[in-house]
């Protein structure tokens, strides 16, 4: 984040995971991989609700932070910063709603929404062009988690999450 003011404080801080998106290499995958411990929590405490609870929570704490970052960035700047990973955590949360504590199911869901956020295919991506500033950060996480969770649900309907 260097010296740039728009990187200064608490909202920067809440985007960047405490500093995970600063580490190298991968920082949206480190920021997905720092999202699994916390998760684990919720699922094993609350159940797959409270997993869904806290993605929309993180999509609005998410939000707001990205949009005060942007806010403070130069004109014209892109907010969708590689050490912005708030939104992999918000994405990779919602990936993990139906995955219950299978680990077949969370390593699946872990592989599959970093596919959909690196690949973004068809509405993922469409998604990504048609959102600017904090929307757009967030929002294509959100559907490569939503691509994600469709296709673990998909999957464990098939009875082999007890590998």
């Amino acid at each position: 984040m260097g010296h740039n003011p728009a990187m200064t404080g608490f909202a920067p801080w809440v985007a960047t995971l405490g500093g995970v998106g600063l580490l190298r290499p991968m920082p949206g995958t480190l920021g997905s991989l720092a999202a699994l411990p916390p998760a684990f929590l919720v699922m094993w405490f609350a159940g797959p609700w409270a997993v869904l609870a806290a993605s929309f929570i993180l999509l609005l704490v998410g939000f707001a932070s990205v949009r005060h970052v942007a806010g403070a960035m130069e004109a014209g700047a892109d907010p969708d910063r590689a050490d912005i990973v708030i939104d992999e955590a918000c994405g990779q949360f919602l990936a993990l709603t139906p995955a219950m504590l299978s680990p077949v199911l969370w390593i699946l869901s872990f592989a599959l929404f970093r596919l959909f956020d690196i690949w973004k295919p068809g509405p993922i991506r469409l998604i990504e062009r048609r959102f600017r500033g904090a929307w757009g950060v967030m929002l294509d996480d959100v559907a490569a988690g939503a691509a994600a969770a469709a296709c673990v649900w998909a999957f464990s309907l098939t009875g082999w999450t007890d590998v």
